[in-house]
């Protein structure tokens, strides 16, 4: 099961950044631009802490400077502008995301609690 959650989070990272990176008429459109990111971010990171569970906190870090990148990213386009508030979004929602697949995976008792102190 991990290597189709891998597969989906390798799948996921590359189509973020091609909506991310490529010009603006390329960017597919199904609803408010905030929802569409939340959305999407919030899958990342779930993705992510699914795929990878015995590193969670260094996935956390990865999908919030993913977001950072990729956000940076489209000021080099031309068609583009990367947003502080865009980041935010995006990396709030990952982080979220994350958050919800880590406590599931603790809750059924796949991955141990983290330790306190």
């Amino acid at each position: 099961m991990r290597t189709l959650f891998r597969l989906a989070f390798w799948a996921l990272l590359g189509l973020l950044a091609f909506v991310t990176l490529s010009p603006i008429g390329l960017r597919p459109e199904v609803g408010p631009a905030n929802i569409e990111r939340a959305l999407a971010y919030a899958a990342f990171g779930m993705l992510a802490a699914l795929a990878y569970p015995r590193h969670r906190f260094a996935i956390l870090v990865f999908v919030v400077v993913a977001a950072g990148l990729l956000e940076a990213g489209q000021n080099l386009s031309a068609t583009r502008h990367g947003r502080v508030d865009d980041f935010l979004v995006k990396a709030g929602s990952g982080a979220v995301g994350w958050l919800a697949a880590c406590a599931t995976l603790i809750l059924a008792g796949i991955v141990p609690r983290p330790k306190a102190g």
